[in-house]
């Protein structure tokens, strides 16, 4: 449930803090004064896509900060435990900052997030319905969505999908190995060769270099040997070594030394001097004894860095990538004996296909079953919105096998008895789609567990008793969900538990909107200037107290 929303600097909204409530809350105002700048902060911050003009007039950012509890919400916890993000207290801040030059970064408790991490979030949260969802349902996408949603048929419709997609991947497969068959066994007998040639040399990964170098060292063998006789005789061997020498050079500071203790550092830095020589002339002469300077083991190195060229010149490609190459022609190899098997090209195909339409039959029964409920409830929610004698059903057309399964789902309705159910798309005007609208957003959302749902001004094109009716549908979803509605219907105000107000002023030239919780005079107020405009009368004041009355 949304707790907190916070708003800094954001088109025309300097600073605003609100907090919800459980229950059905209401956002009114006048034409222009802002009320979609809710919805859209909230939208910003749940990961909609940010577009220019979003940051206040001369300021740098805009800033979006959302508190929701979550303590409920088994399914979003454990996404947030799977993404390794931390909950205190059950509950959950979303935080979005959008800067003027169109940058933008997303926190998840104060955490850095990806604006798909939010979007992620979102759909655990909150439901958002605009009046332009009412032109969506008129697609048919949507309204196989609408009904997947109702019989809970979402994860079984992401498995059809998955398995059609490894289905035709087979088919394509296959389809292609007898187009390209002539083609693909010229290009595996090339290949098993290639394979057979280059599995003999055995290349192995990062040989290359450490080959390179026992060569140089190899074929600059006597040089070593020589040169290392040579310092070995200039340390420690020769008459005037230099070890002999610095032995001298000690036994003579150490003497001096005890005349004058000042000495005696540069008989320490001589002693370390010395430890370091006797080191060095103790390596050396180790390193001569043990050299291992083979001119047979030249021979061989040689040998192999001559094969390596070889075969990388004939293949195109450097001496340290023919491992690489190796790996990529026994893969591509395997696909072509694979793709050469047309039988067993033939038995995976078919085994995908019965995948595919095993899961695709359980899919048009549930949505069978779930057609005929669906269509009852929403039939029965149109009589209550004045379309008596309306019908609402449910048409499944059986279609080529699809990633959607093998039925389209188009929606039929009757405005009125008597008449046959046709398309939707064909046969509502504008304020019955609004209604049947509301009717199925109604009836699906009772089987939904997303927490919050918001309507933007749903009830376009409905007034008189309808709205009231509209009213009390939106109150009765209220006490199973955090609901809030932005209306320009005063019987649908009247009708919430919580009443926000939106208004703008002018301050030092700047057009700023505000939003204020009412209290009950403010309400009978606010209900009374949407039911007679900007100038109110005692007897609007009236009719808008008899409508809250009567409400609550």
């Amino acid at each position: 449930m949304l707790q907190t929303l916070s708003i800094r600097d954001f088109v025309i909204v300097d600073q605003l803090s609100l907090d919800f409530g459980s229950g059905f809350t209401v956002l009114t105002g006048e034409t222009g004064a802002g009320k979609s700048i809710l919805i859209d902060a909230l939208s910003l911050v749940l990961g909609a896509r940010g577009e220019g003009g979003i940051t206040r007039a001369g300021c740098e950012k805009a800033e979006i900060n959302a508190v929701f509890e979550i303590s409920a919400l088994a399914e979003l916890q454990a996404w947030l435990d799977e993404n390794e993000i931390g909950v205190d207290d059950a509950q959950l801040l979303l935080r979005r900052v959008i800067y003027a030059d169109g940058r933008s970064r997303a926190f998840i408790n104060g955490s850095p997030a990806t604006i798909q991490q939010l979007r992620e979030i979102g759909e655990f949260l909150v439901d958002i319905y605009s009046q332009h969802a009412h032109h969506s349902l008129l697609k048919s996408a949507s309204q196989r969505q609408v009904l997947d949603a109702y019989a809970g048929l979402q994860p079984l419709a992401a498995q059809v999908a998955a398995a059609y997609q490894a289905w035709q991947v087979l088919y394509r497969q296959r389809m292609d190995a007898e187009r390209n068959a002539e083609a693909y066994a010229v290009e595996l007998a090339e290949l098993r060769d290639q394979v057979r040639e280059l599995a003999a040399l055995a290349p192995v990964d990062e040989e290359w270099e450490p080959l390179q170098q026992e060569h140089v060292r190899l074929s600059h063998g006597a040089s070593i040997l020589a040169g290392g006789e040579e310092c070995r005789e200039l340390l420690s061997e020769g008459e005037l070594a230099a070890i002999r020498q610095l032995n001298r050079a000690q036994s003579r500071l150490q003497e001096l030394a005890e005349y004058d203790n000042s000495l005696q550092e540069a008989l320490d830095i001589l002693n370390t001097a010395l430890i370091q020589l006797d080191e060095t002339d103790r390596f050396l002469n180790r390193y001569l004894q043990h050299a291992d300077l083979d001119p047979e083991r030249l021979q061989e190195v040689e040998n192999r860095i001559h094969e390596l060229h070889a075969a990388a010149r004939k293949y195109r490609t450097r001496p340290e990538a023919l491992a690489v190459l190796l790996e990529a022609c026994q893969a591509r190899m395997g696909e072509l004996e694979r793709t050469h098997d047309n039988h067993q090209l033939q038995l995976d195909e078919a085994k995908a296909r019965s995948q595919y339409d095993g899961l695709a039959e359980q899919l048009s029964l549930g949505r069978q079953q779930a057609a005929q409920s669906l269509g009852e409830k929403i039939t029965a929610e149109m009589q209550r919105l004045s379309l008596s004698g309306g019908r609402f059903a449910v048409d499944l057309l059986a279609q080529e096998p699809a990633a959607t399964g093998t039925e389209q789902v188009e929606f039929l309705v009757a405005g009125h008895a008597g008449v046959a159910p046709r398309p939707l798309s064909k046969v509502a005007s504008g304020g019955e789609l609004s209604r049947i609208s509301l009717a199925i957003r109604v009836v699906t959302a009772r089987q939904g567990d997303v927490p919050t749902m918001i309507f933007d001004e749903v009830d376009v094109g409905i007034g008189g008793g309808v709205a009231e009716v509209v009213g009390q549908l939106l109150k009765t979803l209220g006490n199973q969900r955090q609901v809030l509605v932005i209306t320009h219907l005063p019987q649908v105000a009247a009708q919430g538990s919580q009443h926000l107000r939106v208004s703008k002023q002018v301050l030092d030239g700047q057009t700023l909107s505000r939003i204020d919780a009412l209290d009950q005079n403010q309400r009978v107020d606010e209900v009374a200037r949407m039911l007679g405009g900007v100038e109110i009368t005692e007897t609007t004041r009236q009719h808008a107290t008899e409508m809250l009355a009567a409400s609550h």
